[in-house]
């Protein structure tokens, strides 16, 4: 896909009759540059994303830390020398997970709740030693425009190395009334994997699992019973080949499933 392409595309799921200036998002740029003074180097980094501008208000430290890649060429390119780096293999599935999540959000989520919704995905990113690194993003929306479209937004990148690629996939999470995390949405990309093994219920108490969370802990997060609990780790392990919890969740690990 030429990179014209890629843009006008993403310019299509991101229309916005808004855009936001940089004094509304100045305080928190403010603060997280105070913030990533502290944080000590990692193969983690975070960045303001403002999708009206396809731009980055903020790029973390460990950028360069993670990735071997320039801070300042991200901080003054922009999207454009991000997607530069995607796999090309990946470039059009990428617009393709960012369109449907859109088109879900619209379509399926209550703009007053937006605000409580994180989503995930992941891809493939050439360093600055021509390999592809496995990376995780997790974008937490911060303003939305008139519509209700989010366009800036913290997100949160972990690079998990070269190597096999992971799955393509997609989540979003909802914030309960117990400011924990259940998934509303789900969708796997690959084309090795494309049956969806587990219900959003699953997935939910898997991550809980992995976390080192108690059934009766997990029941109470997610209002449900501890009977309702038991039912599903039984019908999780019923679907793998695996003889028991520690097992399964760091398969789920492995596979990048959490």
């Amino acid at each position: 896909m030429h990179n014209h392409e890629f843009v006008n595309i993403y310019d299509e799921v991101f229309e916005t009759i808004k855009e936001l200036k940089g004094d509304v998002i100045e305080t928190h740029i403010k603060r997280l540059k105070e913030l990533d003074k502290l944080i000590p180097p990692s193969a983690m980094f975070f960045c303001i994303t403002n999708t009206t501008k396809r731009s980055f208000e903020f790029v973390s430290k460990n950028f360069s830390y993670a990735t071997g890649l320039d801070r300042k060429k991200m901080e003054d390119e922009g999207m454009t020398y991000w997607w530069s780096r995607y796999h090309p293999d990946e470039a059009s599935i990428w617009l393709k997970v960012l369109s449907e999540l859109m088109e879900f959000t619209l379509a399926e989520i209550p703009q007053e709740d937006r605000k409580r919704v994180s989503y995930i995905w992941n891809y493939s990113i050439k360093n600055s030693k021509d390999e592809y690194l496995n990376v995780t993003q997790h974008t937490t929306p911060m303003y939305f425009d008139d519509e209700g479209k989010p366009v800036i937004g913290l997100a949160h990148y972990s690079v998990t190395g070269s190597g096999d690629r992971i799955p393509m996939k997609s989540t979003a999470l909802i914030l309960n009334a117990n400011d924990e995390y259940e998934t509303i949405y789900y969708k796997n990309y690959s084309q090795h994997l494309l049956e969806n093994k587990y219900s959003h219920r699953e997935r939910d108490i898997l991550r809980l699992l992995s976390l080192g969370h108690s059934t009766s802990e997990i029941a109470k997060k997610l209002f449900i019973s501890e009977h309702t609990v038991h039912t599903h780790r039984k019908n999780i392990l019923a679907k793998t080949d695996c003889q028991n919890i520690t097992e399964l969740v760091a398969k789920c690990i492995r596979d990048g499933l959490l």
